[in-house]
């Protein structure tokens, strides 16, 4: 009798066990956006229909890792969107495509995505879902059909389990997999600099990035505000017009010609690991950056922003100083933060494809 109960007990057990495991199973995991201590809160949710979980980040980050993305099988979100290099295309101001074809315009940093109401250096793109629809179907870039894709991860088993963990079954659909790939790239964030740590008290500026940051409020804030380092707003930098390219920038999307010659301010988070600059690239150093707006901005254009007409005066000094404080804005965590490396099975397929 006692051999009975003590069966009975261990079934009951044993069942109850993965009775609550398999309901554990179905429920996802859900995360929280980080929002530092002292930065605003997103203009909106890009998560409200789209709620952020570990299953849905761990799909996500393995479809930016996955050259399958492309036409050829040699291209990843990840190819010009490198981590090391803060989620931009290293050394290069347009990122090889398709069949040896090039991008029009030098790869932005994705990172702090949350904090962008409209995305592309021309805000073409106003949410961070469709976001991946341009490059995945550019000719110049990744080249390949939706239904392509899906095709070649839906015949992936592996594929299968991370949607059902996602999503709840294993139906693979493009609304799915744009949504993982928005909680994925939504998620990679840049709070952890020299810089953050001196706001937050943890560590000092050397004396020369100390004179850096009062040449920076002084003469950057007005449009690379804090803590994002950019307003999100659209100006025309002085840049002359990119002879072949003939790219007019927000006035492509807007139709206005007041936004003639007017891109994104981008962000200066990592800027020291982003080179080249500008929005075709066609600066390749800090130096050079500083330089234009110092001496070579072209203030004839009738859409130059009113803060750059009279360029920006500052010293050489200042300029060496102003260099050393944008150092600190190197998010060395972010750099190395295995969550948003690529996953064990992508990564040893992924650096050969790298442009």
């Amino acid at each position: 009798m006692k051999i009975n109960i003590t069966i009975f007990l261990i079934f009951i057990i044993t069942f109850t066990s993965a009775f609550i495991n398999r309901l554990q199973n179905r429920q996802p995991h859900y995360l929280k956006l980080v929002i530092p201590k002292g930065w605003p809160k997103p203009t909106r949710n890009i998560f409200a229909a789209n709620p952020l979980t570990e299953e849905g980040f761990q799909l996500g980050r393995k479809l930016f890792y996955d050259v399958r993305l492309s036409k050829d099988g040699s291209i990843a979100c990840a190819s010009c969107h490198q981590q090391f290099a803060a989620f931009t295309s290293f050394d290069h101001d347009f990122s090889h495509g398709f069949n040896n074809s090039f991008t029009t315009r030098n790869a932005p940093a994705l990172l702090n995505l949350a904090w962008m109401p409209a995305l592309h250096w021309d805000g073409g793109i106003n949410h961070i879902e469709v976001q991946p629809l341009a490059p995945l179907t550019a000719p110049n870039e990744m080249a390949e059909t939706l239904e392509n894709v899906l095709k070649k991860i839906g015949a992936d088993a592996n594929y299968k389990k991370l949607f059902k963990a996602a999503f709840g079954n294993s139906a693979i659909n493009s609304q799915r997999m744009l949504k993982a790939l928005a909680q994925f790239t939504g998620s990679i964030q840049s709070y952890n600099t020299r810089y953050d740590k001196v706001k937050r008290g943890e560590a000092t500026f050397t004396v020369s990035e100390q004179y850096g940051y009062k040449v920076f409020k002084a003469n950057c804030n007005a449009c690379h505000t804090e803590p994002l380092f950019t307003d999100n707003s659209f100006r025309n930098n002085g840049l002359t017009l990119h002879p072949t390219l003939m790219d007019l920038g927000r006035m492509k999307v807007t139709g206005e010609l007041a936004d003639s010659l007017k891109f994104k301010v981008p962000t200066l988070r990592n800027i020291a690991l982003t080179a080249p600059y500008m929005h075709d690239g066609r600066l390749y150093t800090l130096s050079q950056v500083v330089e234009h707006y110092r001496d070579k901005i072209n203030n004839n254009q009738p859409t130059i922003d009113s803060l750059l007409k009279n360029k920006i005066a500052i010293s050489n000094q200042q300029k060496v100083d102003l260099l050393s404080f944008l150092y600190t804005l190197t998010d060395e965590e972010m750099l190395h933060n295995k969550r948003y490396s690529a996953p064990a099975e992508n990564a040893d397929i992924l650096p050969q494809h790298v442009h």
